[in-house]
């Protein structure tokens, strides 16, 4: 079929498929995040998210095989776009797909590929990531948490940190250290974890914007099976280090909210709260930073656009996912520091009858933000892979 053929078709099944209300903004409680007990606001969130596997488009160029949707990259991107043309919400999210999903497909064995793949696409399974631990957040190949290989299974000791909505995971991907005499980059391997089973605890920790998006996990005499290693003993790092590169690619694309001046919510408050003149904000230093933004995020869109087109040969993220993940998350805090300023006074609300539901998402938005630079290693750890890594530079 050519493209051609495929974007027609394409945009004649989402008119079809993609219920009125999924074609709305998200707000961030209406995220569709799946697992063994999900939520639904709304009942088209299920049906728009059930109709996407079936085609396998959660995960659109993953093998047909294990469920996803066969596309070509060409061709994912035009369901990318025709999504966004009609304004589709994400029908599923998770770190299953965008994090584990990629790093089973290569490095599972067949038996681990069948298993979990198909789950991740149809939005059974929630999983989480366990990596930092209370010493081991930057230098995470510090990590301390133990499993002991016992014939058919690991006894698995730990406590990890940070792990993003651990409380409603049903499993875990998890780094832990299964020679604890190999140099601090060997010895550790990556287990598959199930949250259900008794020893496994989650507790969320509370954050200055009043969420509770991170947790604390505890994991005391867990029996791992050993079919749930991925890869061989010893050399998760390998697979971590992969696994990072896609999450700092999935994180960084928060930069891409926004791009078009016309789509950022600013320019709309701008012209609410500092009034407009000759049919332009009337606050010239605003109205400057606004087209600066919309200039850099615009950019920034078609450097990732570049970058996917790359990958159609086959190139993994590679180092230049810490590029992404840097500017990505602080243009980010960007938006939501401009979004404040446009919003003046009625920005700096937390509760109360004086500010508007928006107005206090807004603000609780802001202090989130601050997150997005740590979260998935610092930009000051980017920063030092981007000099090393992409540009070069001596240590």
């Amino acid at each position: 079929m050519s493209l051609a053929a495929f974007r027609t078709e394409t945009r004649a099944w989402l008119q079809d498929n993609c219920p009125p209300l999924m074609r709305t903004p998200a707000p961030a409680d209406e995220t569709v995040w799946g697992g063994r007990n999900p939520t639904w606001k709304h009942p088209e969130q299920k049906l728009w998210m059930d109709r996407m596997a079936a085609r396998g488009w959660t995960l659109p160029t993953f093998p047909k095989q294990y469920g996803g949707g066969g596309l070509s990259l060409e061709q994912a991107e035009i369901l990318g776009e025709e999504m966004r043309a009609l304004g589709c919400r994400a029908p599923l999210q998770g770190m299953g797909q965008t994090m584990l999903a990629p790093v089973l497909l290569e490095y599972g064995t067949e038996a681990q590929k069948q298993e979990h793949l198909p789950q991740i696409i149809r939005g059974e399974i929630r999983w989480c990531q366990g990596y930092s631990e209370p010493g081991a957040g930057s230098d995470l190949a510090g990590l301390q948490s133990r499993a002991v290989l016992q014939g058919d299974h690991f006894l698995v000791n730990g406590h990890k940190i940070w792990t993003s909505n651990a409380h409603y995971a049903d499993k875990i991907f998890c780094l832990v250290r299964t020679d604890p005499t190999a140099k601090k980059h060997e010895g550790i391997s990556f287990l598959l974890i199930d949250m259900a089973q008794p020893g496994v605890r989650a507790r969320p920790i509370r954050l200055i914007s009043g969420a509770s998006v991170f947790c604390e996990t505890f994991i005391e005499n867990v029996q791992v099976p050993r079919e749930n290693l991925l890869g061989e003993l010893n050399k998760g790092w390998t697979i971590a280090k992969r696994l990072l590169e896609h999450e700092r690619k999935s994180i960084g694309g928060i930069g891409d909210r926004a791009g078009g001046l016309a789509n950022t919510p600013a320019w709309e408050l701008a012209k609410l709260h500092a009034g407009e003149q000759d049919g332009r904000i009337a606050d010239p230093a605003l109205r400057q930073d606004i087209a600066a933004y919309a200039i850099d995020a615009a950019a920034f869109q078609l450097t990732r656009k570049r970058a996917a087109d790359e990958a159609q040969a086959g190139r993994p993220p590679g180092p230049m996912s810490a590029m992404f993940k840097y500017y990505g998350t602080e243009l980010n805090k960007r938006r939501y520091e401009m979004v404040l300023a446009a919003e003046g006074v009625q920005g700096v609300g937390w509760e109360g009858d004086d500010f508007s539901a928006d107005e206090l998402r807004w603000t609780r938005e802001w202090l989130r933000s601050k997150a997005n630079t740590i979260e998935g290693g610092t930009s000051e750890v980017q920063l030092n892979i981007i000099a090393k890594r992409v540009l070069g530079l001596p240590d």
